[in-house]
This record gives C-alpha cells, structure tokens and sequence, in this order.
C-alpha cells in the first residue's frame, strides 16, 4: 500500500528537481548576465555560398568598437579537417596564421583588418576539431560509459567553444560565423548548438544575423524574395529565428520589398537591410551604417547605441576612392589560377598604396610559366615584383627567375617566406657561383644547400600544425633599409616554414653583398635580407601581409609600394 504522503512528498520531490534544473542547472538570462558580460551576434548565410558573410560580420564588428565595445570575432567552419594547414589553397584559399601559431581560414583575415584585432587558435573551430575533442574524451572515459551523440555531446562541445572572456565587467560582443549555407547537412549540428545556446543564455544576449540572396531576375526586371523566405523558414524550422536579414542584391530593394520580406521572415520591416555591392571592399562598413546594422544589434541586444567615430575609416577610405597615380606589380606565384590563396598579399599591396595615394595594378604572373625566353615580355612593364609564400618543387624556378630579374633590373622587389628562400638560392648562384644552389626541400642532391631544414623539423612526421607557426622577434640591423621602414630595433612578425636559411653560408651570402638585416634574438634564424646598392630589395621570412591593416599599412609593403611609385615617377621623368 502506497500512503498518501509518500506520493506528496514524491511529488514535490519532483517539482523541487524541476524548478532546481530551470533555474541552476540551465543558466538564466538573468543570472547570466551578472557572471558574463557578453553579447553575442550569430551570422549565418542562405541560398548560395559566397554571398560576403564574412564580410558582413567584419563590418558589423568595425562598426561596434567604432562605437566603444569590446570586439572580437570567430569562424566556425563544417569541414571535417581539423583546420586548413594540409588543404589545397587552389581549393580552399589561403591559410591564414594568427599571433599564437593557430592556421586558419581566411576570413580570419578580413576580420583582423576589419576590427583591427589579433585573433587566436580559438578564433576558428571546425567540425573537424569538435569531433577530435569529443572523440578523445570518450577514449579517456570522460562520458562514463554513455553512448556518445550528436546532441547533446557534439553540440556541447560546439557551444563550448563560443566566445567566454568574462574577466572583467565591460561589454564584450563576440561575432560568430558558421561557414557553409543554411540547408547543408554539415551544418546542423552547430545551428541546433545555437538554437540551444540562445535558449539557455537569452534572447537578449544571442541575436542572429542571417545573410541572404535577392536574385534579379533581369528578363523580367524583378527582384525575387521566395529564396530568402525558404532560408528563414529552414532556420524556423530548426527553431532559430533570424533578428536581422541582410540581403545580397544587384539593384537596391525598394520598401514593399522590405516589407514584404519581413512579413513571411517574421522580422520588422526596419530590420531588413539591403547589401549592395561596393567598388572598394573597405566601404563595407561605411554602407552597412547607413543600413543601421549597428544600431539595430544593438536594440536587439538591448545595448546603449553611441555614435561612431568612423573618422579615420573615413579618411582612409576617401584616400583609396582618390588615387592620383598606379603602380603595376607583379605577383609572381604557383597559385594564381585562385586569387583568394594571396588575398592577404593582394589586400596588404593596396594597403601600402593608400598613404601613396596609389592605386595597385597587380600583374598575376603564374611562375610556372616563366621562363628566359618570356621573362622580357612579362616583367618587362612592372615597377615591382613580389614573391610570395608556397611550397613545393612546382613553379620554383620561376621564381627564381623572377627574383634575379628583379635583382639585375633594379626593379623594388619583395620576397615573403619562400620569396625570400629563393632569391637566396638565386644569388648564391649567379653571384656566389654556387651553381647548383637549392633548398635541400626541393633538392636533396644539392652540394649547396643553402635552405636547410630547421634542425627542430627533423623529428616531425605529420604535416599538419608542425611548422614554425605564429609570432617570432626579429632583430633588425642598424643602418638598414628595415630599422628605417620599422622605426625601431625589435619586430614581431608571424611565420609559417619548416625550412631555413643555412648558416654555414653566410659568410659567403655577406661577403657578396646579400645583407643579413634581420634575425632572431640568438642570432641563429635569419629573418630578413637586403641587397646592398638596390633600390629596394627585400625578403623576409615571416608573411608581414597578415599583419597590414587598411588605416595602418605593413612597413614593408609601405616601404615596397613607394620605392615602386618613385621607380615609374623616375622613369617618366626620363622619358621627358
């Protein structure tokens, strides 16, 4: 027999355990805020791929510390790779390396330049790396025993991952971009993660900002909504409501548009915003301001919502939109058939030209390609070569062709990591005379190996993750070209090799007039070199483009944009 009172007593056991589970075992939003002064900003994308959510989420982060507020951004990507180290940059783009060693995808990089930021290795989670973890603490038992599944393990480990810097009291605002489209079946996992997330921390502390498509229709001359309302309704159908739609389009959206959206999307009208395309991609923020991105997140996050001051982004805009002079250089790579594998390159090089007032023409020069017979007609024109990062065999002497042209034609040229590897190889054999002069990477034959493996490297098996990777100190020379462009004696600058400058030839490099202007503190790694008598010829072995930003260009890409405008001012000069 049952008594009564046990099953009261039962009962509000029970009721007990529910309201400890709602209120202590869920975090609340109010109780969240109190212990994490965080907001967060989701970005998603809808219909096709390629629409500039990065951007987006770029411009909206610019815009907010433009207004006072902590910021900082992460990228959640769906491919299973751990991260994009092994992948091919003709697929996949340039990797992008932050001042902790992480290699990233590269809208990490807009990002930096965007809000003017250092990001980290937590900055880029992929599904590769959730899975990795949750993996490896199933292997430790950390579940107990339990089956291990896509919720909730998976999307726990997924919301782990969000921004948490709750150190100190200020407003930070962290802005999240899943990669891929809404729809993808890799995706789902870290949109029920959000779904979750927003559920447990608040509606007024996690906002969506969803990224979509307007197609124009050009035969009929319309502009269509039936492909964004079936992006929302595939994020309503997996409980996730997008507070602002901002929409792609070829022709501006007038206000029925507008409202029609916003009655099957189910958001106000005045949070539909229109993303038209723009000449230069550092006006992005500029045109989202007038679209109120900012101001609308910030009522959605119930933010106070300052004014701006954009005045130096304006500026620096202004001196982009109003070049008086170009300059033409040549980029001379294995990777040229995709562009966005040297989009930090491209964006630095118009980054130097800015306070030049120079617009960038860059010649794409695929290196494999090149060779003596041709090498006339396709450098001929250029006021500077640039050499940029790469591995492998592939393209190289190309390369080094394009360095010894520069070399002898005192044309300003810039060499980054591999740029810099092969105008060594190339003057130590058409001026050291060692002939047969290689990197021991490309050519372990070689009797001059004057690249060498880094002597930590000769362990290392796997490829991913195990190069010389993140911010390293370099000691620059007096009286050389780098301590004037740098103004002072120690840099930080990011790396990303496995091979070095052999130190058994620098004698002889110096000897010949190569100058060593840059190494690290025990004077082991060179990190830097000029040519002695060249107007300006330099190479580094760290990637400087992932540190040059649009209102404060990288030395050396400054320093290189100059020496190239005074070379064709020189010239035509001459030709008067």
């Amino acid at each position: 027999m049952i008594c009564p009172g046990s099953v009261l007593f039962c009962a509000a056991g029970y009721l007990f355990l529910c309201i400890f589970n709602n209120n202590f075992l869920q975090p609340q939003p109010g109780r969240m805020e109190e212990i994490m002064p965080v907001k967060y900003v989701f970005v998603t994308g809808g219909v096709v791929s390629g629409l500039g959510k990065g951007i987006t989420a770029a411009s909206l982060g610019r815009l907010l510390k433009a207004r006072g507020f902590s910021v900082t951004m992460q990228k959640f990507d769906p491919y299973i790779n751990i991260d994009p180290g092994t992948m091919n940059p003709i697929q996949h783009g340039e990797v992008f390396v932050t001042d902790d060693g992480a290699e990233t995808d590269l809208d990490l990089g807009h990002y930096e330049r965007f809000i003017d930021e250092s990001l980290n290795k937590n900055s880029n989670v992929t599904t590769g790396k959730v899975y990795w973890s949750v993996l490896q603490k199933e292997r430790r038992g950390d579940f107990g025993g339990g089956t291990v599944q896509v919720i909730p393990h998976i999307t726990n480990e997924i919301k782990s991952r969000f921004y948490r810097d709750y150190s100190d009291d200020k407003t930070k605002i962290a802005i999240i971009e899943v990669g891929g489209t809404v729809g993808d079946i890799e995706s789902q996992p870290f949109l029920e993660a959000i779904r979750q997330f927003q559920h447990e921390v608040g509606h007024e502390n996690a906002i969506l900002c969803h990224v979509t498509l307007i197609p124009y229709l050009r035969a009929s001359q319309e502009l269509k909504t039936k492909p964004t309302q079936a992006s929302v309704k595939e994020l309503q159908g997996m409980g996730i409501q997008p507070d602002i739609i901002v929409c792609r389009s070829e022709q501006p959206l007038d206000q029925g548009l507008k409202d029609k959206i916003a009655l099957f999307c189910n958001v106000p009208n005045t949070h539909v915003l229109q993303n038209l395309d723009v000449e230069y991609l550092y006006e992005a923020p500029l045109a989202m301001e007038k679209e109120n991105l900012a101001k609308i997140a910030c009522e959605c996050l119930n933010l106070d919502c300052p004014e701006p001051d954009l005045s130096d982004w304006k500026s620096m805009v202004n001196d982009l939109r109003h070049p008086d002079k170009e300059v033409r250089i040549a980029l001379v790579g294995k990777y040229t058939a995709l562009h966005d594998a040297y989009i930090s390159v491209v964006e630095a090089l118009k980054h130097g030209g800015i306070p030049e007032h120079a617009t960038i023409d860059i010649k794409w020069v695929d290196s494999e390609e090149l060779n003596v017979d041709n090498v006339d007609e396709v450098l001929g024109d250029v006021n500077g070569i640039l050499v940029p990062g790469g591995f492998g065999l592939r393209g190289v002497e190309g390369m080094i062709l394009a360095a010894r042209y520069a070399r002898e034609n005192k044309i300003p040229y810039l060499g980054l990591c591999l740029g810099m590897q092969v105008s060594i190889i190339e003057f130590a054999r058409h001026v050291c005379g060692f002939n047969d002069a290689h990197s021991i990477e490309l050519d372990p034959n070689t009797t001059h190996p004057v690249i060498a493996l880094m002597p930590d490297q000769e362990s290392v098996e796997d490829l991913g993750g195990t190069l010389r990777l993140g911010s390293y100190p370099c000691v620059l020379a007096d009286s050389s070209r780098a301590l004037e462009l740098f103004g002072k004696k120690e840099i930080q600058e990011r790396h990303r090799h496995r091979y070095e400058v052999n130190n058994a030839f620098r004698k002889e490099l110096q000897e010949k007039g190569m100058n060593i202007v840059g190494t690290s503190p025990d004077n082991h790694i060179v990190e830097m070199i000029e040519i002695a008598g060249h107007p300006f010829y330099v190479g580094t072995q760290a990637h400087p483009e992932f540190k040059s930003r649009p209102n404060h260009a990288h030395p050396l890409f400054r320093g290189f944009i100059q020496a190239a405008v005074d070379k064709k001012i020189s010239e035509e000069q001459q030709q008067k």
